[in-house]
Parts: structure tokens; C-alpha cells; sequence
């Protein structure tokens, strides 16, 4: 029986050699708050590369100053944040991964001096600031932001692109009824709220013609929030436009009481791909390769996304193969060891 999850996976032009991903976590590390790349982040994702996950995806970038979580956050809205991508970009290629970069914007959850924007003037929580609900210069400017942010990432040498849709961060607030209250063309039906990231994907496939995922959070936890079957609606308008792969979290719009348990958010990746016929990311306490391969034998999702589990163990795919008996091979610095 082939093992799925070391078999590779061709997305538009490029092939990932296994489907283990290292999903886009925030590091706060960009002590100078200039959203530059520093030696922590060379070391943190060169690792995960050298460990042999297939993919390796950059935290959320910020495509705008006023759209970082924090002033620690990685950035992508000027020229020169390309230099340190570009480098970051060789040394995990140098490693046999290919790599990635979430493009992101913190709507009303930025912990920022100064104005924060949103698709309405509604705090995120009790003691949280009240953000600019954005008027039509806004929109126009900030998708504008993400079509420059992905150039940028073409010009750094990313081999994917991935637009950050999730965790009640500015697209996700377009995309929620719960956030977004405009009576504009932006609000309103479901199509109407989905407009905003319509436009932001035809910003970035204007520049960008590689591998294009999107991360949605496929459950709002909330009765009159949004359900997986809305998201599975989207995905279809999705693919429609190049979108290649769905990332499928959950949460994080408005605050929620979430049950998490091994696997508890695959059941969205799998509806999402069997209703739009596209490719979905499964992610959310996956910790072990038996877990991982029955998503993936099973068709469930086409790749697997670790977060806390490739934190604690930069070798988990050596780690998955052993437990799997699949041979594995490694970096031959490494092969005495292995």
C-alpha cells in the first residue's frame, strides 16, 4: 500500500515531494517592529526544511503597517522586505522544501497605536479598540496592498502564495455576518460579503500565476455565524477564480467557547472538498502519522498542516515514517544519525 503521506503532490507548477506542511504560526519576533526577517526566523524555518516537511509556509505577513496583530509581526508592505524573504526563501529551498507565505491583514484584531480599520465599527471584545469601519478609499487602498504584497512574494521567490481568510482577521470579518453589518455592496448576502476577497484574489492572480491557497475559518462556533456548507458555497466561487487549495481552521471571529479533540477540524476540510471539488488542507491537533494518513487514505484532505506538533519536534516527519515503516530518507549530513 502506498504511504499518502510521503507521496508527492503536484499544485500548478510546482510538485511538494510529501504532504506535511508547516502551517503558518505567528512569531512575534521582529524585535526592531520593522516587520523585517531577523536570524530568528532563518533558523525557525531553515529547521522545519532540514526536518523534511514538504512545504513550509511564513506566518502571517502583513500587507500594510495598520494590518499587523502586533508590532512584532513580519511584514510585506514595502520593497524592502524582499531582501530578507529572498533570503529566507534560498535556505529553505537549499533543503529540498518548497515554501510559502501567508499574506495577511489584522482588520479590528490589531494590537496597534493609532487607527485600525474593519468592515464595521465593532470592537472585537469588552476593552478592545473600536475600529475605522472602512469606507470605499480604504478597500480600494487595502486590496490594492495585497496585490503589491503578493508581487513582492514573486519577486522573493516564494512558490506559494496563501491569502489569510481565517481567524476573525480582516477577511474573515468581510466574510462573517457576526462582523460585518455594511449596507453596501460589501455587505448584505453572502455574495456581497464574499466580494472582498473576491477582490483581493483577482489582486493577487493579476501578478501571481503559481499555487494560490486560501485559509478560511470554516466554522464561526456562533448560531447565526457562519457554517462549513457557507464555506463549501465560497470555495466553489473559489476555484472558480484559481484558487488551488483551501486551508480549512476554524474560529477566532468572535469570541467562542471551541471543544478541541484530536482531528476536530478535518471534518470541515472533508466536507469542503467533497461539496467544491477542490483541494483542502486539513489541520488542527494532527499529531501523529497514523492520524495523518488515515485523513489522507480516506481522501478526507490532500495535505496535512502542523503547527504545535512541528514546534515540539522539528523531526516529525522522521518521527511519522518510523511510525508508519516508511524509509525515509535523510539529510546526508544527517544519515549517522537518522
Amino acid at each position: 500500500m502506498t504511504i499518502m503521506l510521503f507521496k508527492p503532490l503536484e499544485i500548478k507548477n510546482i510538485t511538494l515531494k510529501n504532504r506535511i506542511v508547516m502551517s503558518p504560526m505567528c512569531m512575534y519576533s521582529c524585535h526592531n517592529e520593522d516587520g523585517k526577517v531577523e536570524d530568528w526566523h532563518f533558523t525557525h524555518y531553515t529547521s522545519r526544511a532540514v526536518g523534511q516537511a514538504g512545504l513550509i509556509m511564513v506566518e502571517a505577513t502583513a500587507v500594510s503597517p495598520e494590518g499587523r496583530i502586533s508590532p512584532r509581526d513580519l511584514g510585506i508592505w514595502s520593497d524592502e522586505h524582499v531582501g530578507g524573504l529572498a533570503k529566507l526563501v534560498k535556505m529553505v529551498k537549499t533543503h529540498g522544501a518548497k515554501i510559502g507565505i501567508q499574506i495577511a491583514h489584522a482588520g479590528r484584531k490589531a494590537m496597534l497605536e493609532g487607527e485600525i480599520l474593519a468592515p464595521s465599527a465593532i470592537a472585537y471584545k469588552d476593552g478592545m479598540k473600536i475600529p475605522k469601519e472602512m469606507d470605499g478609499e480604504d478597500i480600494k487602498h487595502t486590496i490594492s496592498a495585497f496585490g503589491k504584497a503578493a508581487e513582492r512574494a514573486k519577486e522573493a521567490g516564494f512558490d506559494v502564495i496563501e491569502i489569510h481568510g481565517a481567524h476573525g482577521y480582516l477577511i474573515n470579518e468581510f466574510l462573517s455576518p457576526l462582523t460585518n453589518k455594511r449596507q453596501d455592496e460589501y455587505g448584505g448576502s453572502l455574495k456581497n460579503r464574499y466580494r472582498f476577497l473576491r477582490e483581493v484574489i483577482a489582486a493577487v492572480k493579476s501578478v501571481w500565476d503559481g499555487p494560490l491557497f486560501v485559509r478560511v475559518s470554516a466554522s464561526d462556533y456562533h448560531p447565526e455565524g457562519l457554517r462549513p456548507s457557507d464555506y463549501a458555497t465560497m470555495a466553489k466561487w473559489m476555484k472558480d477564480e484559481g484558487v488551488d487549495l483551501v486551508d480549512c481552521s476554524s474560529g477566532a471571529v468572535v469570541p467562542a467557547k471551541i471543544k478541541p479533540y484530536p482531528g476536530y477540524q478535518v471534518p470541515f476540510a472533508e466536507q469542503i472538498k467533497k461539496e467544491a471539488d477542490i483541494l483542502t488542507g486539513a489541520v488542527g491537533l494532527i499529531t501523529t502519522g497514523i492520524q495523518a494518513e488515515e485523513i489522507l487514505q480516506n481522501e478526507r484532505a490532500d495535505l496535512i498542516f502542523l503547527a504545535r506538533a512541528l514546534l515540539r519536534d522539528p523531526y516529525w516527519p522522521r518521527t511519522a515514517a518510523r511510525e508508519l515503516g516508511y524509509d525515509l530518507s535523510p539529510p546526508a549530513q544527517y544519515e549517522r544519525g537518522w
